[in-house]
């Protein structure tokens, strides 16, 4: 099984550790990991802000950079939703895009595809599982809870297979931090009440971190928690689970 990591930008730009634990995460499965080093930005930002013809030139190059891997695997459930939902318009009339069928977030990766039943890691701290939106609505990491479906979380069942954690949950745990990409920059006020409510709510479980499959979510919580003096920390689900 060959697999081509793909880092997102602002991963690249802003938490190369979450990158890195990935890449070692993947490695010490077994696995045949490699990093294509000519990979850009898989175009969100710009189909998100109503540009989308200019994210083509991108989703092609990714989609032929990635075209000899049997998997492709990224830290973000927000990047792989993008290209695994969008790629397939963007590129439509030009060629059958192939990386949206072979992408994954690394949560959906080792819980789906690889079925992960065992890890080496151990974190002993209380932990608040954040759901991002792509990742509950878009990719299925946990059950929304506007569906009358039973509950499960793709998230949770990793971290339960590492030593001294205590898993807790915020109240209403699927409810959006207000980030939202271009949302924050059109609504900062609104985002920023969001976000600052959803920290209260994860503070409120007694969590020494804060942890989930996005660190774009993660960063926005951290700048409120920084700006407002909360004793609380960050770390991307993938850091955990590799034993950081």
């Amino acid at each position: 099984m060959k697999i081509g990591l793909f880092i997102p930008c602002y991963v690249d730009a802003l938490y190369p550790e979450v990158g890195v634990a990935t890449y070692r995460l993947l490695t010490s499965l077994g696995l045949d990991v490699e990093y294509p080093l000519n990979q850009t930005c898989c175009g969100q930002p710009m189909a998100n802000a109503g540009f989308e013809t200019m994210a083509e030139t991108m989703a092609d190059k990714m989609d032929k950079l990635f075209a000899g891997f049997d998997h492709v695997v990224a830290p973000s459930a927000s990047c792989a939703a993008f290209v695994k939902l969008n790629y397939p318009h963007i590129l439509k009339g030009k060629h059958e895009c192939i990386t949206s069928k072979k992408i994954t977030d690394v949560v959906e990766f080792l819980h789906d595809v690889l079925q992960v039943k065992s890890l080496p890691s151990r974190f002993p701290h209380v932990v608040s599982i954040h759901n991002s939106c792509h990742g509950v609505r878009e990719l299925g990491l946990s059950s929304p809870s506007e569906r009358n479906i039973p509950r499960y979380s793709k998230i949770k069942d990793l971290l339960s297979l590492v030593e001294g954690i205590t898993i807790k949950e915020p109240e209403r745990p699927d409810e959006c931090c207000g980030f939202g990409g271009m949302f924050s920059v059109e609504k900062p006020d609104i985002s920023v009440r969001m976000g600052t409510d959803k920290l209260e709510r994860h503070i409120a479980t007694g969590a020494e971190f804060i942890t989930g499959p996005d660190s774009s979510c993660l960063m926005h919580m951290q700048g409120i928690a920084r700006r407002l003096n909360k004793p609380i920390k960050f770390i991307h689900v993938a850091e955990i689970l590799a034993g950081e």
